[in-house]
């Protein structure tokens, strides 16, 4: 019975649904950052404000969740704690459409952090059930092109709902659905036996400490590198993502749904090419040198920062929408070879609590810190540049205002945003250093997994 969950046919549909999963878990959050401009406007919200929202209420407990429910998902079935999640942040979702000021709708955007913490560890630890190492990056890839394409139907469905019926519709055009993806995944996907796809076939699994697991965590250095690298890739990658909708909408004046639209092609596009560029690129190049996984992502995150730092300087709306999908493919390289990575150096019994403190790590710093950081960066560098007096009560969202105070408002909050992001893509670079580092000690870390793998 358990061997027909290695068969093509069940393969297909584990990853078709997971894929559908993924999708709404991503859809729910872009619609967020294409309506930030319009939840600006009504509810008077800052670009701090805005930051806050979408980084530590969202991470808050996205991040802290993570690792207990990565726990969980070593004891429990983790088919249940996806469908769980996946009703949680769904729900949540809807609320969001219904808050009227900004305590409502931080405990709404902390429930959907709550929600979406019961995904990634859960479904890295059944990927490896499913799938032997050389397949693994390959997989959870085509399980992560839900983030593209989750991002493409929350951004443009969300952005033409909002034009034409308001922000509250277009989170409860999209938080709705998921409650019917939740049951999907309960239904259609089985509890795979710990170990499968290794030939490792137990009855039972002895649950190692979360002790041992930190230990595991910190005293192998390539994992050690590669969760400091995902950590820093993800800061830059969620402080572009947040706000290029503004960013879009305040350089050109282009109104809500085509800004939606522009945000939607330009994220799709570059996640699904550096997601798959990534994964299958560096899973091929290991079987040359096991240390490609590392050292893909050390090139591409060497030059997304030359890419990104161009784009925010063009005056047109092709210059920078090229070089913004440019940076998006080279800022994503990272994400199927460290998962991969991740799983291939630890062993079978804590793999979802490996995958967890890799996402608890990623929440925290780039979740947490990189859409925070741009939000309140952003309003401190245009108080600096606006010459006409007190930037946060003259320029405030909603505000009458003349037309000179306008456009001076205007110019001054554009420029602080530009700088705010300029900030945040710094972190590739550090990022870069660490999957060299990485690299250096890959060799034998992979060697002693796999030692240990067959010692046990």
């Amino acid at each position: 019975m358990s061997q027909s969950l290695l068969s093509a046919a069940y393969r297909g549909r584990f990853l078709a649904v997971l894929l559908t999963v993924a999708l709404f878990n991503f859809a729910d959050r872009a619609v967020f950052s294409v309506v930030s401009p319009a939840l600006r406007h009504d509810l008077g919200f800052t670009d701090g404000q805005i930051g806050l929202l979408q980084g530590f209420s969202f991470a808050l407990l996205y991040g802290g969740l993570g690792l207990p429910v990565g726990r969980l998902a070593e004891r429990y079935s983790r088919v249940r704690i996806i469908a769980a999640a996946t009703a949680i942040w769904s729900a949540a979702t809807v609320c969001c459409g219904a808050a009227g000021g900004f305590a409502q709708m931080m405990l709404a955007r902390i429930s959907v952090g709550m929600g979406e913490a019961g995904f990634a560890s859960p479904t890295a630890s059944l990927v490896a059930d499913h799938f032997p190492p050389h397949r693994r990056a390959s997989a959870m890839s085509v399980i992560m092109l839900g983030l593209p394409a989750g991002t493409l139907l929350g951004a443009i469905g969300g952005g033409q709902i909002a034009q034409a019926y308001g922000w509250r519709m277009a989170f409860l055009a999209l938080g709705l659905p998921g409650l019917a993806v939740a049951a999907l995944a309960f239904y259609m996907l089985r509890e795979p036996p710990r170990g499968l796809a290794d030939g490792g076939l137990r009855p039972s699994w002895v649950v190692p400490p979360l002790a041992a697991v930190l230990r595991h965590v910190s005293s192998v250095r390539a994992i050690r590198h590669v969760m400091i690298g995902g950590a820093l890739c993800t800061l830059g990658v969620q402080g572009v993502a947040q706000f290029m909708p503004m960013l879009l909408t305040r350089a050109f004046h282009l109104p809500l749904g085509q800004a939606a639209l522009m945000f939607g092609v330009v994220s799709a596009s570059s996640l699904s090419v550096g997601l798959l560029l990534g994964a299958l690129g560096t899973d091929r190049a290991s079987l040359r040198d096991e240390r490609w996984p590392a050292w893909g992502p050390a090139v591409a995150l060497l030059l997304a920062p030359l890419c990104y730092l161009t784009a925010f300087t063009q005056v047109t709306v092709p210059a920078m929408v090229t070089l913004l999908l440019g940076g998006g493919v080279l800022a994503m390289v990272y994400y199927g070879p460290s998962v991969g990575l991740l799983q291939n150096l630890t062993p079978q019994p804590m793999r979802a609590s490996t995958a967890a403190v890799f996402g608890m790590a990623t929440a925290l710093v780039g979740n947490g810190i990189g859409p925070t950081l741009v939000g309140f960066a952003s309003d401190r560098f245009a108080a600096q540049l606006f010459a006409g007096g007190d930037y946060a009560v003259l320029c405030r969202p909603g505000a009458a205002l003349d037309q000179a105070v306008a456009v001076a408002c205007a110019a001054a909050s554009l420029g602080g945003l530009r700088r705010a992001m300029m900030i945040s893509v710094l972190s590739f670079a550090w990022a870069a250093v660490h999957y060299f580092w990485a690299s250096r000690s890959l060799r034998e870390d992979l060697r002693a997994a796999r030692a240990a793998a067959l010692s046990a």
